[in-house]
């Protein structure tokens, strides 16, 4: 059974920082293109930032442009999430997502894409 569980979320004022990992079971992670999405309560669950199996390219969603950063360690089948410059709009429910695929320097942008996918981690900025 593959699980992809979510860390780091929490509450944190605006202009502070979040690391979220997600940590992966099996080989899965290995052989997949991995993603963040967020979701507020009422509203569609958004691509936040993805990268490639191989980690040769990288997607940031204009909203999280120059503040957040996706990276993963294929030896410890992990993603991370960068977050600093945190503003009251990346308030969101976070889930890690993984895509498996044979490309390893393709990303995917749609949810519908993706095989497995985390319980969630809540973000709360608010002052």
């Amino acid at each position: 059974q593959v699980q992809l569980v979510e860390s780091g979320g929490g509450l944190v004022h605006p202009g502070g920082s979040l690391r979220l990992s997600c940590t992966a079971s099996g080989r899965i992670f290995s052989t997949s293109a991995m993603a963040w999405f967020r979701q507020v309560s009422g509203k569609e669950r958004e691509l936040v930032a993805a990268v490639t199996r191989s980690a040769d390219r990288t997607y940031h969603a204009d909203s999280v442009k120059g503040r957040f950063t996706i990276a993963r360690d294929n030896a410890k089948n992990s993603l991370f999430l960068q977050m600093n410059s945190l503003k009251p709009e990346d308030t969101a429910v976070y889930y890690c997502a993984a895509k498996m695929t044979s490309d390893g320097s393709a990303w995917y942008h749609l949810q519908s894409s993706y095989d497995y996918w985390g319980q969630g981690t809540q973000v709360t900025v608010s002052s």
